[in-house]
């Protein structure tokens, strides 16, 4: 099983970037896809989710109308589009794959850096 994020870096305040997590290892489309980010000295923190068709979604209220989530289950990826980027976005960013029907598995990327900064 593997989670692998790319996409991650430095953005100017106002900035874009887009997070990508291919999956490999599991039927991906039978887990739920989430994002989490996690800066130095604060807890993790969910920051989108998106169910395993797709269906639904939900984005953290930190980041409402700026990032949005994504999955392309035939090519076994989740994206994260960030728009209208903060310093308080700067943060690793980890993507998480929970089975739907037993929401216990959980399979977890090794997480990107975003840096947001002039």
């Amino acid at each position: 099983v593997q989670l692998v994020e790319s996409g991650g870096g430095l953005a100017q305040p106002g900035g874009s970037l887009r997070l990508s997590c291919a999956a490999s290892g599991f039927i991906f489309s039978s887990y739920d896809m989430s994002w989490y980010r996690q800066a130095p000295g604060t807890e993790l923190e969910l920051v989108a989710g998106i169910t395993n068709v797709g269906g639904m979604t939900n984005i953290a209220d930190s980041v409402k109308g700026r990032f949005a989530i994504s999955r392309d289950n035939a090519k076994n990826t989740v994206y994260l589009q960030m728009n209208s980027l903060k310093p308080e976005d700067t943060a690793v960013y980890y993507c998480r794959a929970r089975l739907t029907i037993r929401p216990s598995i959980r399979y977890w990327g090794q997480g990107t850096q975003v840096t947001v900064s002039s």
